[in-house]
């Protein structure tokens, strides 16, 4: 079991491509770098934990009159191509993990026994709350470092990362700066000063492939 696991959030083609449905400002830009991040991880044997939007019309967050907080325009459907990770971060062999309970034993063990990489799908907006088994992924992995980046900064990304950090609490935690996007620009710059500040580490990609 490695001691670092990536965690991939929602680097999906409707908010990374410029045609996406919910395409984030300045996603495009980071493609590379995910690249980057992806390639390090199968090269040297890291584990990826993706999350992936996974939505129909009945879904709570999905609204004609979204509010851009809780509610959002129809994105990432079931099926569509909108819903398909990014070539950039496609995962190797994936266990992919459904937002329904699982018995956590057994999951625990098909974790640690899996050679891929994980895919936890989701209805909403916070991994943690959205997909019951994602706790049990974390706790089965015991990461003692973990890698975060994809998109959006100010609303995935930030609940990916605090969940982890209340789940994990003995792991290090990082964020990749320069592989992260967000819907608010301002908002991602003060959510890095209040993560550095409780000790969550914001580092350019260089440094953390170093």
């Amino acid at each position: 079991m490695h001691h670092t696991v990536f965690w991939d959030i929602d680097t999906q083609h409707d908010f990374i491509a410029a045609d996406g449905l919910l395409s984030v400002p300045g996603a495009e830009a980071i493609r590379a770098t995910l690249r980057r991040l992806t390639e390090y991880a199968h090269e040297h044997g890291i584990r990826t934990v993706a999350t992936a939007d996974d939505h129909d019309l009945g879904h709570a967050e999905i609204s004609d009159h979204p509010d851009w907080k809780t509610t959002f325009p129809p994105h990432c459907m079931r099926g569509t191509e909108g819903q398909v990770k990014i070539a950039e971060t496609a995962l190797r062999s994936p266990l992919i993990v459904h937002a329904v309970p699982h018995d956590a034993a057994r999951l625990a063990a098909q974790v640690t026994t899996h050679d891929g990489d994980i895919l936890l799908m989701k209805p909403g907006t916070d991994v943690f709350q959205w997909n019951p088994n994602a706790a049990t992924v974390l706790a089965a992995l015991a990461p003692a470092r973990v890698v975060c980046y994809g998109v959006a900064t100010d609303i995935c990304v930030v609940a990916a990362v605090e969940g982890i950090a209340r789940l994990a609490p003995k792991a290090e935690l990082v964020v990749v700066a320069d592989a992260v996007a967000a819907l608010d620009a301002g908002r991602a710059q003060a959510l890095f000063a209040e993560w550095e500040a409780c000790g969550i580490r914001v580092l350019p990609a260089t440094a953390v492939l170093a």
